[in-house]
């Protein structure tokens, strides 16, 4: 039986976003990133003039705050709708002021636990796949399927260099790979939700698999 529910987390560059968009087009699925609620988050924080320092009113609003994430409305290149107290605000949230901010933002403990009941209430909606760093340990501790990806830091930094230099961004390998070993210790070592597999979830390791075949292996697990 296909699973309803399917939880994909792991590290920066380990695939998430790409396998799991593939995933959910052959299953025709919701494709749910849940980064974007802290993006969402961060542009409201910003919009409303709070410092990303002040944990308590940057948690006060996030609590305040609904986020929705609905399947395609506009064919502009998204892999979603992204609403924010209903609305739209997908296309601004790829803004440099939300990369260099969105990280403090998801530290804070009240408001992972704000962004994590409304993505179980949209994960409680099935037929999704929800990719993150916590899906399978924290916000579906009872999904269906639980997937966590991964690869080498070296060949998770080469793919974010190449997506990086595809944008028009030129930072260097070294500066890459470093960023990267910085959010994977942030990541790993927070003290709410850490980066983590879940003790169900199968385990692929990425390193030499393109992303078609790690769908391929993916929905082998079922069939």
């Amino acid at each position: 039986m296909i699973p309803r529910t399917i939880a994909i987390d792991g590290p920066s560059a380990s695939g998430k976003s790409t396998v799991g968009e593939l995933l959910a087009r052959r299953l025709g699925y919701l494709y749910f990133d849940t980064g974007v609620m802290y993006r969402a988050l961060t542009h409201a924080i910003l919009r409303a003039g709070i410092a990303v320092g002040d944990e308590s009113a940057v948690s006060a609003l996030s609590e305040r705050v609904h986020i929705d994430v609905l399947p395609l409305t506009v064919s502009d290149g998204r892999q979603n709708t992204i609403l924010l107290d209903g609305a739209d605000v997908t296309q601004r949230l790829r803004d440099r002021a939300i990369d260099a901010n969105v990280s403090a933002v998801s530290a804070y403990p009240r408001v992972r636990a704000a962004m994590v009941r409304q993505q179980r209430v949209i994960g409680g909606r099935g037929d999704v796949v929800m990719i993150g760093r916590d899906i399978g340990t924290v916000v579906l501790p009872h999904a269906d399927l639980k997937v966590f990806l991964t690869a080498s830091e070296e060949e998770r930094a080469r793919r974010r260099h190449r997506e990086n230099c595809a944008r028009g961004d030129l930072t260097p390998y070294a500066d890459v790979l470093v960023a990267l070993r910085q959010r994977d210790a942030q990541d790993s070592t927070r003290a709410t939700a850490p980066l983590r597999a879940a003790d169900d979830a199968h385990v692929i390791d990425t390193e030499l698999m393109d992303a078609n075949t790690v769908v391929a292996t993916i929905c082998s697990l079922w069939t």
